[in-house]
């Protein structure tokens, strides 16, 4: 894990920061919005287990009844098109900009250093709700207790990291510019 982390505060340019940045931002007004339309017409009123904080793999089932056949078709697409790609682009955008910032800031050594792979994480559990998931709703009705299990328990633990990693990335850019701003006053 360490030689990955290195590899990735390695690679992490200024150009790369600016490209993933650019990405995200692109995703967040190109791409989501229409997902999340398309997500609320296919799914009528029912609950997304991606959206939730926690579910029990029971409530995973109730969701797949209210989908619907139609409904649940459409989520699968979802998971193995748009939502294979947006953990791809969130990863890259906060893991280069984790890195970018350390690189940049004086200090960090140990785990701090390593903080980089918090979204990599993140994107690693988001894959896994989407295998539990999708396989759930294309079982349904049937119910098999290990993937809705591995569905319920990936959705808080991708949760926690995606939050983290969020909070790490913003948190070393308010570190960075205030740093910078610092310098410029001295």
């Amino acid at each position: 894990m360490k030689a990955i982390s290195s590899w990735l505060r390695k690679i992490s340019t200024t150009w790369l920061m600016a490209g993933t940045l650019l990405l995200m931002i692109a995703f967040m007004i190109f791409v989501l919005p229409g997902q999340a339309s398309a997500a609320d017409q296919a799914s009528g009123e029912a609950q997304s287990p991606d959206l939730s904080f926690f579910y029990t793999p029971k409530q995973l089932v109730q969701m797949a009844a209210e989908y619907g056949s139609q409904g649940r078709d459409a989520y699968i697409r979802a998971r193995w098109t748009f939502d294979l790609l947006f953990p791809l682009v969130y990863t890259a955008f906060l893991t280069v900009g984790i890195s970018w910032f350390i690189n940049r800031l004086d200090g960090f050594s140990g785990f701090w250093l390593h903080t980089n792979l918090v979204p990599v994480l993140a994107g690693i559990f988001d894959l896994l709700e989407n295998t539990g998931t999708s396989v759930s709703m294309a079982l349904y009705p049937a119910q098999v207790p290990g993937w809705l299990f591995l569905a319920s328990i990936s959705t808080p633990i991708k949760w926690s990291y995606l939050t983290g990693s969020f909070i790490l990335y913003f948190g070393l850019a308010a570190i960075f510019l205030f740093r910078k701003l610092k310098n410029l006053k001295d």
